[in-house]
């Protein structure tokens, strides 16, 4: 396995990238909400830096415009593909956000895809999985794998969305941090379900909810309940060999103090 970090996409990317390779890291995963950067020329200063400080792309997160709210009540109404009235809106961003990572050459495309309804016998879980076929369509023709980013359904749930889309370019970006934050599943035992499928990790950690409305909280790893030991090791029972994406949703001074604490944590269980 190898060690990578979170980077955000905006005007300052080939700072970010440069920060990255100054950290030691040789792997990022590029986070994306901005659709005005997917430009050629944005793409050509990313590859820039890229060569220029040897730092390869993992996977391209592609994010999607519209409300979104991180909660239990409006989350399910808001994010990803599953609100009807954004669906296709976001289809098309995500593809068009598959076209741009095409022209980085990065042949992982992930994103939240929602919270996907736990019961299959519904229109609406058929209406979202023709959409996700669609999307995975069209990441096929740019040579490139859909992700699931997991954390908004249970295990089984993604494993059943997977099996009915039906589609050879499908895998999984497992963030075991969101599914305590989302109370959905112990990650190590999560992996028994889907773990063939998972392509890329996060490497985040945190509680699980205290209340019915909002989501756990995020904290610096090795501090949440996310076991690193046992999930790193668990990992390599299921033959994964990717990178692991260090991700802290903070900023400033502490966030670089929490992520070089992490590579090192990480570097001793690998």
């Amino acid at each position: 396995m190898e060690l990578g970090i979170l980077i955000n996409l905006d005007e300052q990317v080939d700072k970010k990238i440069e920060q990255a390779a100054a950290l030691g890291f040789s792997y990022c995963q590029l986070s994306a909400w901005k659709k005005e950067l997917h430009t050629a020329e944005m793409a050509d200063k990313i590859l820039s830096a890229c060569q220029k400080y040897n730092v390869k792309i993992s996977t391209f997160w592609c994010g999607w415009s519209g409300p979104q709210v991180w909660d239990f009540y409006e989350g399910p109404f808001t994010l990803g593909l599953v609100p009807s009235e954004y669906r296709y809106m976001r289809m098309q961003e995500l593809m068009l956000g598959s076209d741009f990572a095409k022209m980085l050459g990065v042949e992982n495309l992930a994103t939240h895809v929602g919270f996907l309804p736990e019961v299959p016998n519904s229109e609406q879980y058929h209406a979202i999985i023709c959409a996700i076929r669609q999307v995975a369509e069209h990441c096929k023709k740019n040579g490139q794998f859909f992700m699931f980013e997991t954390g908004q359904e249970t295990p089984v749930t993604l494993r059943r969305a997977i099996e009915d889309v039906a589609a050879d370019n499908l895998g999984i970006n497992l963030d075991p941090a969101n599914l305590i934050l989302y109370g959905k599943a112990n990650p190590i035992d999560a992996l028994d379900v889907f773990g063939k499928f998972v392509r890329d990790v996060h490497a985040k950690d945190g509680c699980y909810p205290t209340d019915g409305k909002n989501l756990g909280k995020e904290t610096p790893l090795g501090e949440g309940k996310v076991n690193f030991p046992e999930f790193i090791k668990k990992l390599k029972e299921v033959g994964y060999d990717g990178t692991l994406t260090i991700e802290r949703e903070i900023s400033g001074e502490q966030q670089i103090a929490d992520i070089k604490k992490a590579k090192k944590l990480l570097e001793e269980l690998i």
